[in-house]
């Protein structure tokens, strides 16, 4: 028995690009998303008020606790983020260990 039912209100909707249901993905978008980006994907949602930098800090952490060395390049560039924050982050999630041996290429 289900008690969902099909979204009806757009406001409501996926925004473009962001409708992966797979996080890791998320994190990447968020994480290499420019300002000019993120306004115009976000514009008229709540989503506006996590701002860009939370967002790309929580994917740096997301990607530093279950990123893959799939994520190693990405995480480098974001040393170089725009936002302090952010970069601070990405360093973190360079800096940990990881199962697949991602610390070996640092």
């Amino acid at each position: 028995m289900s008690f969902s039912s099909e979204l009806r209100e757009p406001a409501l909707a996926a925004r473009d690009g962001l409708d992966s249901r797979d996080t890791r993905v998320l994190a990447r978008t968020f994480l290499t998303m420019s300002q000019a980006e993120f306004s115009a994907r976000v514009k008229g949602s709540a989503m506006k008020r996590a701002k860009r930098k939370g967002l790309a800090r929580n994917a740096a952490v997301m990607l530093g606790n279950v990123g893959t060395t799939a994520d190693v390049p990405l995480l480098e560039a974001a040393l170089q983020h725009d936002e302090p924050l952010v970069r601070e982050h990405a360093a973190w999630a360079l800096a940990r260990p990881r199962a697949d041996g991602a610390l070996s290429l640092l």
